[in-house]
């Protein structure tokens, strides 16, 4: 009886040692089981000699220990004493070690987070080199050759030489004092302030592991919506006790700053930018920081937005209020990073208009250590938007650009939706603004402006859930940034491949199967949701959901009317010289693509026009029966989905196989949601129906507008 109860709890230990939760990301190594590449592997991670022993390093060679051990089934052996021996050479370029083939100019190129991983045959024998200017370079090196066995390349007649595009590549954190994440779907903060700094919980130091692999070397720690306590003396301890963590990785610490802090916890009638009291409290404030984190990266600032304190209230511009803030970091080295992210309280003629309007006449009136950071798109991070017009419209200023990885409307934690091609289309678009090429991936390279800085941000999908994200397959979202802030030029397919091979499993028809569905993911959502440039239509507040008949918010622009605009003629935002005129602020060869109803590119349509119900689109079909297509077809395309989901059962763990399959059946409900309601509505506008060969709704419209959401995730109101 004993005998049998044993066998039994082994047969349990080893299901729950087989079961995946997906809290070790893409960083899982996995046995190899390709008996070539395992003997390949074996040889080249055999004799493993270290240059150095700082912490970063420290952290490199443990990170092969695991891999090794995992994947190969061996424990290397470590060299130190002579740091050209062995099958796998690290550390960084000096005198005690080569930098096998490189040239001089290679070694400068690499800059201080590049690195190099070359073979060399020496004395007949493979040896592969990993070198940086830097120990962190070293690390990503590192990094990237565990990346190469994960996918299962050949590790012979290497010559890669790598180094990020991008100086900046930021995680911006939404994450409230009390734990609460704005725009948050994996759970509550990962930061636990209150028991800071005495607790270091693992979670901190895996989460700058999983950065570090992916390039990722800022962490922006609370939300936009900023509180002052933050930049008190207890909770800068707490900020100190992670960036300590973080150091040894690459990365630094960022901050938030309330404008009106020096009210609020220093005790000044007020926050004047221009007020010396003002300026020398933040003065003393940087230094105080500084004493605590000698490496603190800078602040980020949200002002004069939703509600947020600024510059403006006392009569000053972004420029005034950012260039304060930059003089009081300027002798530590740190930076000041200002949202561009603005609209006025008043009715606008177009919100899309508002940021372009504020700032392109502040250009070249900030300091030389202020970036100004601008979404991706001028309304607020839709499923789809054209490209911001501030991109190639300020020319002295260095633009950040800012990204969501959460998905706060891509359909939340419960879809799969993959976002390295919505990141692509825009880093692709052409600006116009120094001819044709002149992409916004120029702009914010800082290539087209002669810029020394530069950078990318993502506010992040990250929280308390044990496989950080939510849905499974948005840590691919979190991956997928990581990697094109350091390569823009990476493409969402290669992207894909990488996350799936190391995340899931190498099996080719796996592969094959879910990155055909990553990749069309985002389109069908698009389809379902916001289809031919609508936007902005989803539920207020939680933005959970359609919502586009909502009308009665205490502003404007928060009501999905106002974007639509639907009436009896038809429907979109006319934003051509015959409206708003927004398609003025680009330049004009881009306007080109959008300017005539006739030629405009069909994704964009209802975005930049108002367009008859009846007007014949491309297809041959009317402009309602599109939408119908649209809605229809994005629901269609997600059942299509899910039944390619089913079929790769046998390839992955049943954990994350049912975590998947669950989700895909809510995303299925939710698209027929969207399309049901959407379609309803706007039925009772353009006074059309639903064409009879299409399934019918079977809830009223008013059942939908019935529906409500108090706790949605996300939702701090």
């Amino acid at each position: 009886m004993k005998k049998k109860l044993l066998a039994i709890v082994f047969i349990l230990l080893v299901a729950f040692v087989q079961a995946e939760n997906g809290y070790d990301l893409w960083l899982r190594y996995p046995t190899i089981k390709n008996k070539m590449l395992l003997a390949s592997y074996r040889l080249a991670l055999q004799q493993i000699s270290l240059q150095g022993n700082s912490a970063t390093i420290q952290i490199a060679k443990e990170e092969l220990l695991k891999a090794s051990q995992n994947m190969l089934g061996q424990t290397p052996s470590f060299n130190t004493t002579n740091s050209n021996y062995g099958s796998l050479v690290i550390g960084k370029i000096g005198a005690s070690i080569t930098a096998g083939p490189l040239s001089k100019n290679d070694i400068k190129d690499i800059g201080e987070e590049g690195f190099s991983i070359i073979t060399s045959m020496v004395n007949g024998k493979a040896q592969i080199i990993i070198t940086g200017n830097t120990d962190v370079g070293v690390l990503y090196g590192v990094f990237h050759l565990l990346r190469l066995m994960q996918t299962q390349n050949d590790l012979y007649k290497l010559h890669i030489i790598s180094k990020p595009k991008l100086k900046l590549r930021l995680l911006d954190h939404w994450d409230n004092l009390n734990r609460t994440v704005e725009r948050g779907y994996a759970g509550s903060s990962i930061w636990d302030w209150h028991k800071l700094p005495g607790y270091i919980n693992q979670r901190y130091i895996d989460y700058a592991r999983a950065n570090a692999s992916i390039g990722i070397n800022g962490t922006v720690l609370n939300n936009v919506n900023a509180n002052s306590t933050i930049l008190t003396a207890p909770y800068l301890l707490k900020v100190k006790a992670l960036a300590d963590v973080f150091r040894p990785y690459g990365i630094k610490v960022y901050l938030t700053a309330r404008f009106s802090s020096p009210i609020e916890i220093g005790g000044l009638k007020t926050a004047d930018p221009l007020n010396e009291e003002v300026r020398l409290w933040w003065k003393e404030k940087a230094k105080e920081i500084y004493a605590i984190i000698p490496d603190f990266g800078g602040f980020v600032v949200k002002a004069n937005s939703e509600g947020q304190p600024g510059p403006q209230e006392y009569k000053r511009t972004h420029a005034d209020g950012a260039d304060m803030l930059a003089d009081a970091v300027a002798p530590y080295d740190g930076i000041v990073i200002w949202r561009a992210f603005v609209y006025a309280a008043q009715n606008p003629i177009d919100r899309h208009k508002q940021a372009y309007e504020d700032f392109v006449p502040l250009d070249g009136k900030f300091k030389s250590n202020v970036m100004v950071q601008v979404k991706n798109g001028a309304i607020d991070f839709m499923p789809r938007e054209p490209f911001h017009p501030l991109f190639g419209a300020m020319p002295k200023t260095p633009l950040m650009m800012e990204f969501q990885i959460t998905q706060e409307y891509t359909g939340q934690s419960t879809s799969l939706v993959y976002l390295a091609p919505l990141y692509k289309e825009v880093l692709n678009s052409d600006t116009y603004s120094s001819g044709k090429g002149s992409t916004v991936a120029k702009v914010i390279d800082g290539s087209l402006g002669n810029h020394i800085l530069n950078g990318m941000a993502g506010v992040a999908n990250i929280g308390s859930d044990i496989n950080w994200c939510g849905h499974p397959f948005a840590q691919a979202n979190w991956y997928a940034y990581g990697r094109l802030c350091w390569d823009y030029t990476l493409t969402s397919n290669t992207i894909a491949d990488e996350w799936l091979r190391m995340t899931f499993t190498n099996e080719e028809k796996f592969i094959a199967t879910t990155k055909n569905m990553m990749l069309v993911s985002r389109e069908i959502l698009v389809d379902y949701m916001n289809p031919l440039g609508l936007h902005h239509i989803m539920g207020t507040g939680h933005h959970y959901g359609p919502a586009p008949w909502i009308n009665d918010q205490s502003r404007p622009e928060w009501n999905p009317v106002y974007y639509h605009k639907a009436d009896s003629a038809g429907i979109g935002f006319d934003r051509s010289v015959t409206g708003s005129n927004a398609i003025a602020q680009y330049f004009p060869a881009a306007q080109r693509q959008w300017a005539d109803v006739g030629t405009c590119d069909e994704k964009y349509l209802l975005w930049f026009h108002h367009v008859p119900w009846i007007y014949t689109m491309k297809s041959g079909r009317t402009l309602w029966d599109e939408l119908c297509f649209k809605y229809y077809t994005g629901a269609a395309d997600v059942k299509k989905m899910q039944q390619d989901w089913d079929a790769m059962e046998s390839f992955i763990d049943k954990e994350r196989f049912r975590q998947v399959s669950q989700l895909l059946s809510i995303q299925y409900e939710e698209a027929v949601w969207w399309r049901n309601a959407c379609l309803l509505y706007f039925t009772t506008v353009s006074k059309m129906p639903i064409p009879a060969q299409y399934q019918q709704p079977d809830k009223t419209l008013d059942y939908y507008k019935g529906l409500h959401f108090p706790f949605a995730p996300g939702n701090n109101n």
